[in-house]
């Protein structure tokens, strides 16, 4: 195992902290502030967050080698013959 128990726990406690402001924003939502300036601030300022946090959570899945299904599409779509220009 590579990296031991540590990069398996900062994933799931960025998933974790990715959940967490959307439920906040989902709060937001049920109280009616949306419609606000201030609730369309705070919903802008937790959808960062949580896209921080799941960004980090993609990347230790990527670096963990969890999305290698996502490289196979790459490099089939990369050894695809140019078509010929015709003209």
């Amino acid at each position: 195992m590579q990296g031991g128990r540590l990069p398996s726990m900062m994933m799931l406690i960025s998933f974790a902290l990715g959940i967490i402001p959307l439920l906040g924003i989902a709060w937001t939502i049920a109280t009616g502030t949306i419609a606000t300036v201030d609730g369309l601030f705070i919903s802008l300022i937790l959808l960062t967050l949580s896209g921080v946090f799941f960004l980090n959570g993609f990347w230790e899945m990527r670096d963990r080698g969890l999305l290698s299904f996502l490289q196979k599409r790459e490099a089939a779509a990369g050894k695809e013959a140019p078509k010929p220009k015709q003209g």
